[in-house]
């Protein structure tokens, strides 16, 4: 017969934190948010680490372009979604790693002779307002100047000029050469009151650019993820089906991170892809595997040349519907407190510390929280950052309120039934594991993700933690009851929506 766990599947719903002593010396603004994101070696720092363990879902609706993006400047991790052409995926990943630099390469250039409607469209097209002419109108052409929307007036100048009319030439801009430090190109731009400064080779072709703006981004968003070239990191989804082709282009756009997407992890057909990457890339590739929901999954994925994190969770999230569809699943706190238990047992045993990601199941700020004291090493979440501007799905207007569409990777609607197959490539989706639905626009992700961190580090400064491990390591959970869900919410008592019409009428109007 079948196996029976006589424990229940429980939720982070059922469960409370404890307070510890709040140290006189311990502020919000000083708790360490750092987390692992890489397998963490005997006496050895991690490979890879994010700011604040916080990364996106692997899904259309939830990880493009502009959202990794401005997750990576507040300390996170986006996970470009692989239900795409492996092109489209890896243009994703070079527009986030050029998007932001201490040296960037020229994304858009001209020539001479190019005319100057021709530069306003590329302007607009590009968003940029500085644009390098070469003599052949590349990245990396010998270099003649630059052309800047201060330098013309659209709707004044004859647009048939040619650009060599309106620019800036060599003579009279400054410049760096190859070679220089970011800190004496700052100063250089500073020194001169410049806002971007061309990097020249030794035959005077273009090497890159530094701009101000990308200094002063960098004051405003210390804790940004940035690589060894100052670059934004980025991550990216795989599937079991053609990371052959995959991997090599993503690591060539410059991924920092890859994660096998499947809602089932515990497969040899992931073992096989982990084996590959390790055998053609080496132990240096951060890969994630996954997902799992017990000790065995674990074991698993960590077996042999392993993974480096491993996701934890299935049919949790807010639009799957993996355990209603198939039977399959486990409530995603008694998933998380068992592969962690694991987690540690096998550090214990090996010295190695494997980084786990705690993935759906979180309906607000305080269940991230939870599972952050539960062992999580980070969180992945989708619905979260569905909501938030910067997500790459259009606004739309039902009953006068502003909604994002959100939609799971287990749907028609994304069209990656890959991901649920069973490896015979011609299959049709026979169903689906998840839903397509709508979620309410709630602003930008930094102003959303600025409560959230806060709420973590004022919840671990009760406990007495100043980092995430400590918290680990301090935490004391209860489980609730009903009545005790009940009693934490308001009770007794008539709440207002106030509003300026109410204020008037209670105190009346003060002109």
């Amino acid at each position: 017969m079948a196996t029976i766990i006589s424990d229940t599947s429980r939720t982070f719903s059922e469960y409370l934190l404890i307070p510890r002593l709040t140290r006189k010396n311990q502020s919000i603004e000083s708790v360490d948010l750092r987390s692992p994101l890489s397998v963490v070696e005997p006496n050895e720092l991690p490979r890879f680490s994010v700011n604040i363990p916080i990364v996106s879902a692997c899904m259309q609706s939830v990880s493009g372009t502009s959202l990794s993006i401005a997750l990576a400047r507040q300390g996170g991790l986006g996970m470009v979604f692989c239900s795409q052409s492996i092109e489209s995926q890896a243009e994703m990943v070079r527009q986030v790693k050029s998007h932001k630099a201490g040296f960037v390469t020229s994304a858009s250039n001209t020539t001479a002779d190019t005319r100057l409607e021709e530069v306003i469209r590329l302007m607009r097209e590009s968003g940029h307002s500085t644009v390098p002419v070469t003599d052949d109108g590349t990245a990396t052409g010998k270099f003649l100047g630059l052309i800047t929307d201060q330098d013309f007036w659209e709707f004044e100048d004859d647009l048939d000029n040619k650009v060599c009319k309106h620019m800036t030439s060599i003579e009279d801009v400054i410049f760096g050469v190859d070679g220089i430090s970011l800190r004496e190109a700052n100063n250089l731009l500073h020194r001169h009151k410049k806002d971007c400064l061309p990097i020249l080779d030794a035959a005077g072709n273009l090497s890159s650019l530094v701009f101000k703006k990308d200094y002063v981004d960098h004051r405003r968003h210390p804790l940004e993820m940035l690589d060894d070239s100052k670059r934004l990191c980025v991550g990216a989804a795989l599937n079991t089906h053609d990371y052959k082709e995959r991997v090599p282009e993503l690591i060539a756009a410059g991924v920092d991170v890859l994660c096998f997407d499947s809602s089932d992890g515990f497969t040899e057909y992931q073992m096989e892809g982990i084996a590959w990457i390790r055998a053609n890339f080496g132990p240096e590739v951060v890969i994630g595997g996954g997902n799992i929901v017990s000790a065995e999954g674990f074991d698993f994925l960590i077996s042999e040349l392993g993974v480096d994190f491993v996701k934890v969770g299935m049919g949790g999230g807010s639009i799957c519907i993996t355990r209603e569809q198939k039977g399959v699943g486990r409530g995603q706190a008694s998933a998380l407190l068992e592969v962690v238990h694991r987690r540690d047992e096998y550090f214990s045993e090996t010295g190695r510390y494997i980084p786990l990601c705690s993935d759906g199941g979180l309906a607000n700020d305080t269940q991230i929280v939870i599972a952050l004291a539960m062992g999580a090493d980070f969180v992945m979440m989708g619905r979260y950052f569905a909501m938030t501007d910067e997500s790459p799905t259009p606004k739309t207007s039902i009953n006068g309120q502003m909604y994002k569409p959100y939609w799971g990777e287990g749907t028609h609607r994304a069209q990656n039934w890959q991901r649920y197959s069973d490896g015979m490539s011609s299959r049709k989706m026979m169903f689906e594991e998840g839903v397509d639905a709508y979620v309410p626009l709630v602003g930008s992700l930094a102003e959303v993700l600025e409560t959230t961190l806060y709420k973590v580090r004022s919840t671990m400064v009760n406990i007495g933690a100043n980092s995430l491990a400590n918290f680990r390591e301090s935490a004391v959970l209860t489980r609730v009851s009903e009545q005790s869900v009940v009693e934490a919410g308001t009770t007794n008592v008539f709440q207002f929506s106030r509003n300026r019409e109410f204020e008037e009428a209670e105190w009346g109007n003060t002109g």
